[in-house]
């Protein structure tokens, strides 16, 4: 007869697998861009048992969770040896944020953790607390990983809330074995900074997001375009923004680079996040542009508004109401995996095709930035409409 310590752990386990190997489906009604899939396909209940529980019953005999989790979010992805793999933002009750990597077989659901979380080497200065990881298959033949790595601010002792946002860079082959590179140099604060998988130039390029202070663009803002001589020490010496926020826009406050753009022969797509103040605070919407193949900094379509938001249960997390993606993945039948994280809570994913990217892109009316146009645009589709009864 089991005791009720091996009752209470064959029940957790079991639970644990059933929602790991729950089968996930496409919700019905989407908007014809992109379908969302009904549950979320990584959450801090997806974490690793072991992470969570001492199994001994000596020391835990009430069977009681010893490290607890709060969030899986903010996900990088790639697709390696047949398996989708997403590094993901894994945050602990403690508010640390550490890299861990979960594999499936298709891509929307098995989502499993591998056994242990990333080891990150630290850079000169160690980071308190590091997230948000933008994975590159570089050309160069290494996979790059370039992360927010949050410090106090040294300069303000006496705020404990002051703090300084660098890129972090890292590399490896396999996601296992990591290579830490020393931080990005910038004049500015930098978060969301991106690697171009390509050489532009025989350079190394990097969409920045300048900003004058940890939380605030301020001044800064919009998604930047920088080259680097040297990867392995990275300085931003000359910067350009490419992609300006707008007044009354869904990037007013803020914008940056989602995950590194995929190349078609219709040019880059990007996927990119917007950010509004409104009366509940700050919005966090998905918009997407697109750039010119012979010039990755020149914009050659930006559909006004934006491409993807939380609904339903995803406006309720963490952090309310935010939407935001630094992973997706191509398969080689145009396929689109596009992963995103609702109300820094928890992971989703939403399924598209190239084609239907494009199409998005080049034929949905750009932001004509004032109430007039917005209403002109729609009455030129009206109208269309009517001529083809």
């Amino acid at each position: 007869m089991s005791t009720y310590f091996e009752q209470k752990v064959a029940a957790v386990r079991q639970r644990h697998e059933q929602l790991i190997t729950r089968p996930n489906v496409k919700r019905e009604w989407g908007n014809g861009i992109y379908d969302k899939y009904l549950y979320p396909i990584v959450t801090a209940e997806h974490t690793p048992l072991e992470w969570r529980y001492d199994f001994n019953e000596q020391d835990n005999p009430h069977f009681m969770q010893r490290i607890m989790m709060n969030a899986t979010l903010n996900s990088g992805a790639i697709k390696l040896n047949g398996k989708y793999l997403l590094v993901v933002r894994t945050e602990g009750a403690d508010r640390k944020s550490f890299f861990a990597v979960a594999e499936s077989p298709n891509g929307v659901d098995n989502f499993r953790f591998w056994d242990e979380p990333i080891t990150m080497p630290d850079d000169v200065i160690p980071a308190t607390n590091v997230y948000d990881m933008r994975l590159t298959q570089h050309e160069d033949g290494w996979i790059y990983g370039v992360f927010c790595a949050e410090r106090h601010d040294d300069t303000k002792p006496g705020d404990l809330s002051a703090a300084t946002a660098t890129a972090g860079i890292a590399r490896t082959k396999d996601l296992k074995t990591w290579h830490r590179l020393p931080d990005l140099k910038a004049a500015s604060q930098q978060r969301n900074v991106v690697l171009h998988p390509e050489f532009v130039d025989g350079k190394y390029a990097f969409y920045t997001r300048p900003q004058d202070g940890f939380i605030d663009a301020g001044s800064g803002g919009g998604i930047g375009w920088a080259l680097v001589d040297d990867i392995e020490h990275a300085e931003i010496k000359e910067e350009k923004i490419i992609n300006a926020r707008h007044y009354h826009t869904i990037m007013e406050v803020k914008n940056g680079e989602g995950p590194h753009p995929i190349k078609t022969p219709a040019g880059w797509l990007h996927l990119a996040h917007g950010v509004r103040g409104c009366a509940s605070g700050l919005r966090y919407v998905l918009y997407m542009y697109m750039t010119a193949l012979d010039d990755p900094t020149r914009v050659i379509a930006q559909p006004g508004g934006y491409f993807l938001v939380p609904e339903g249960e995803e406006y309720i997390g963490d952090v309310m109401n935010v939407a935001f993606a630094n992973g997706w993945i191509a398969d080689e039948d145009g396929r689109v995996l596009i992963y995103y994280a609702s109300s820094d809570t928890r992971m989703h994913v939403a399924e598209s095709t190239i084609d239907k990217l494009i199409d998005y892109c080049m034929n949905t009316p750009a932001d004509g930035l004032y109430t007039a146009a917005s209403v002109e645009t729609i009455k030129k589709l009206i109208e269309k409409n009517r001529s083809i009864r």
